[in-house]
């Protein structure tokens, strides 16, 4: 009997190997097709390019334009008194009006940042009227330094001195999808 067992085994053992060998080639070879498939498929998006900038205070909202038409928006933290435009250095409002985003810091206290032409020549003449300073460094920007790991909790209340706070991904993104001169227009 035990022969008859080793006689068996040995029958169905050289045949279970020729199976097993059989059965990796084709999972293997479905993988490699499954991964060349899918790869070409899901290609990385193409890069965003916006020619204006849109900011709606009181939705919160950041929105890059391309020929008239939305192609992205981002949620925003503004400055810790949003309410009404920005009249005078100190008073922690985000301005309102169109300004230009106009030169850029790969090196500033936050992750990234790109300045916003605040004081236009309308506001430097009302804070003239008003006898005070209109203030400026106005930016779009993204974590300070070192709190990148916040991420989008920075949303849950408005922070900044009067700028514009994206999470450090998105002002990647927007760093790379709008260019220096594009026009932001600021929204109450």
């Amino acid at each position: 009997m035990l022969r008859l067992v080793h006689c068996i085994q040995r029958t169905i053992a050289p045949n279970r190997a020729v199976y097993n060998r059989r059965m990796r080639i084709r999972v293997l070879t479905g993988l490699l097709v499954w991964l060349v498939i899918t790869t070409g498929l899901a290609q990385a998006p193409a890069p965003l390019h916006a020619d204006r900038v849109l900011v709606l205070k009181k939705e919160r909202t950041l929105q890059l334009l391309s020929q008239g038409k939305v192609i992205k928006t981002y949620k925003v933290a503004l400055g810790g008194d949003p309410i009404g435009p920005k009249t005078r250095q100190g008073d922690h409002k985000t301005p309102e009006g169109v300004y230009l985003l106009d030169s850029r810091k790969a090196h500033s206290q936050f992750h990234k940042a790109i300045h916003i032409s605040y004081p236009n020549a309308s506001d430097r003449a009302a804070a003239r009227r008003q006898g005070v300073s209109p203030g400026g460094d106005v930016f779009l920007h993204g974590l300070p330094n070192g709190y990148g790991w916040v991420g989008s909790a920075q949303r849950a209340r408005d922070w900044t001195d009067g700028c514009i706070a994206v999470t450090n991904e998105e002002i990647d993104e927007i760093w790379q999808a709008v260019p220096d001169g594009t026009p932001i227009e600021i929204r109450p």
